[in-house]
């Protein structure tokens, strides 16, 4: 019997921390299954009834998919269905970034208008650098979810929370800082000079800044206070923390200090009036990594803090601290809006 077969063919670190050290578009796409092989009679005439029935009956088991195959192509679906909404959430992330800019550019014009920003600010609310403008608008993201976060603790504590369910807010909350340090390194390398200047915060919250963000020692003051039931020993322990923090906050600025002084002394090398400063200005650039080092260091003595904090505070002692570092952060925020908004003319009149 003659029959025919179709076959269906991706830091160095600089040793300042030794005050601290007691303190410890697509998914995976599957191809498919190698196709099934399906036999046809090429001379059906010659073939009685019986044999015709039996050999439909083959040709249906054989085209019946097993249940490899259904697997296999669910598991295809379900990649598509995902690929589909990582795309949608991107496309719409693009679009809140997008309406953020727009949204900046407007209370830039008004604030050009109004005469609100001085040389300086009008400088860097222009900046077109992209790693500095994307910044711009996560940080942005991250003060509106920090504000939400303000919120829910709050409520979380006046409720009859436990200690399990509490632990998930004060996770969340600590890792919501992490994120922004994570941010930071990567604006920093981006401008240096824009993080360390602060001009991302708002005005009250600048007139406290060290090296690109708070004084973990200065906020372990104003914070502690409101720390309800410490025990003696935490106590000692908060002050022991705060002392440690002192001494790494002193050998960053001595730091600081030593690099402003190597950096004037670069870019003053030669003579000031000779006209060709291009030396001067490369020797410079190649320093300014260790500019960037210092701002990742701060970081990490805050990110380094907060972990020791909630190590030394009970759950609900460290949720408490975490709403009181927020709303403190919140304070100042409001603080250089009213200060902002204040009318230029009452201010004038009391001088």
């Amino acid at each position: 019997m003659n029959s025919t077969t179709t076959e269906f063919v991706p830091s160095r670190r600089m040793g300042l921390y030794e005050p601290l050290h007691q303190m410890s578009m697509w998914g995976d796409f599957s191809p498919p299954p190698p196709p099934i092989m399906l036999e046809v009679n090429a001379n059906p005439d010659n073939q009685s009834e019986e044999t015709f029935g039996a050999s439909h009956r083959n040709d249906q088991e054989a085209s019946k998919p097993d249940d490899k195959v259904l697997r296999r192509l669910a598991q295809n679906r379900e990649a598509a269905r995902k690929s589909r909404l990582r795309k949608k959430a991107y496309v719409q992330q693009l679009e809140n970034s997008k309406l953020r800019l727009i949204q900046l550019e407007q209370e830039l014009d008004r604030a050009r208008q109004q005469g609100l920003c001085d040389a300086t600010q009008l400088a860097y609310a222009g900046n077109t650098n992209p790693g500095i403008t994307a910044f711009e608008v996560e940080y942005g993201h991250w003060v509106e979810e920090q504000n939400r976060q303000v919120s829910d603790l709050k409520n979380a504590l006046h409720s009859e929370m436990g200690d399990m369910e509490l632990q998930i807010f004060v996770e969340g909350g600590m890792r919501h800082y992490f994120e922004l340090f994570a941010m930071k390194v990567t604006a920093a390398r981006a401008d240096v000079f824009y993080i360390m200047s602060g001009m991302w915060k708002t005005s009250a919250e600048r007139f406290f800044l060290w090296i690109g963000g708070f004084r973990p020692s200065e906020l372990l003051k104003v914070l502690s206070p409101h720390l309800d039931d410490l025990t003696e020993q935490q106590r000692l322990d908060i002050v022991n923390l705060t002392q440690s923090c002192q001494q790494a906050e002193d050998a960053l600025s001595q730091g600081m200090e030593k690099l402003q002084f190597i950096l004037a002394q670069a870019i003053a090398d030669g003579l000031l009036r000779e006209g060709n400063y291009l030396p001067q200005i490369g020797a410079a650039m190649n320093k300014l990594e260790d500019l960037v080092r210092f701002v990742v260091q701060a970081d990490h003595l805050r990110q380094e803090t907060l972990q020791q904090i909630s190590r030394i505070l009970t759950i609900r002692q460290a949720a408490s601290g975490l709403l009181a570092l927020g709303e403190y952060l919140q304070r100042l925020r409001v603080l250089s809006s009213c200060w902002s908004s204040r009318p230029r003319d009452v201010c004038v009149s009391k001088i």
